[in-house]
């Protein structure tokens, strides 16, 4: 088979294409048959090693994985001898933020971990790119109690985790703001959002509207900057360490001090996040969003595009 290695950390140059060895799925495993996978943020991240403490996880000195790639949508080609709840030919897909060698034409994966069957009626494209962005947008919702009656603002909506962010929080009644550039305006508005500020006309850090909540998807805000915009005891939830660390520090003391505060949404239970997306999905409340679509072969300039910052949701392999 073919699939796309990283010997080495570093930028999307290190990238090979390359033909090696099939998998062979042990007894609690599944062999698929890789139809599309996302380069996201979280590859590149693990492709530099960035922040460095990811190499606790993914290798000190090299990376401990063949191939890039943390999620797939495709086929099942056989089962371990374990495994109880796939079955050969059904259509799966699924994500591992540490990384899962998913840029390739075959992988083996757990059958007990982040995986599922794939929303009814969904191309392998779309089921793909309603991971990764999702996983991280939903750890976003459930660390709050989010109610109809409450207001978020979610900035850097038109991204694979704004766009889910906003998605889900429609999706329990609440009032949804986006922030986004001029390009995307419209498409928030098809997504639902009752209100969209477009950053390259206005500052939202100057809407005189206030929220209950402020998701920080793309991560290039602060807590300091959103405080005009958050209401008395309310939260700001961002995907990124910010400057200095600053959010793990202010996630431990302004709870502690009352008040506006910050919530670090450390990601937790992929399976229950496949569950929500496809129950989503299937009901006609969630809808991906994708960018460009690459062959396996061009995944360099698929990772380039993305570290470039110019992205609308999900940039998909098609393979």
């Amino acid at each position: 088979m073919h699939a796309i290695l990283h010997p080495r950390y570093g930028s999307p140059d290190v990238l090979i294409y390359q033909e090696v060895a099939r998998p062979v799925p042990k007894e609690n495993e599944v062999l698929i048959r890789v139809h599309a996978a996302t380069v996201n943020r979280t590859d590149c991240g693990i492709l530099r090693a960035e922040p460095f403490v990811l190499r606790l996880i993914t290798g000190l000195s090299r990376p401990k994985l063949l191939a890039t790639g943390t999620d797939f949508a495709g086929e099942i080609e056989a089962v371990g001898a374990g495994v109880k709840d796939f079955a050969v030919g059904d259509r799966v897909f699924g994500f591992d933020d540490s990384g899962l060698n998913s840029h390739a034409e075959y992988l083996t994966f757990p059958a007990d971990k982040g995986i599922g069957l794939m929303p009814e009626n969904t191309s392998y494209e779309d089921a793909v790119a309603c991971l990764e962005g999702a996983h991280y947008a939903r750890n976003f919702i459930n660390k709050i109690d989010l109610r109809p009656e409450n207001k978020v603002l979610v900035n850097g909506a038109s991204g694979a985790i704004g766009s889910a962010a906003l998605q889900m929080v429609k999706s329990r009644g609440a009032y949804a703001t986006a922030v986004c550039n001029t390009k995307n305006v419209e498409l928030m508005r098809s997504l639902g959002a009752d209100r969209v500020i477009d950053y390259e006309q206005e500052d939202f850090t100057r809407d005189p509207e206030q929220y209950h909540f402020v998701f920080d998807a793309v991560g290039k805000s602060s807590f300091n900057r959103c405080k005009p915009v958050l209401l008395p005891g309310g939260t700001y939830i961002s995907s990124e360490l910010g400057w200095m660390a600053q959010n793990i520090f202010y996630a431990l003391s302004t709870p502690v001090l009352g008040g506006k505060k910050v919530i670090f949404p450390v990601p937790s239970d992929i399976q229950a996040t496949i569950r929500e997306v496809r129950s989503l999905t299937e009901a006609g409340k969630f809808k991906p969003v994708i960018d460009r679509t690459y062959p396996l072969e061009a995944t360099a300039e698929a990772f380039r595009y993305v570290e470039s910052g110019q992205k609308t949701g999900n940039v998909v392999l098609r393979i």
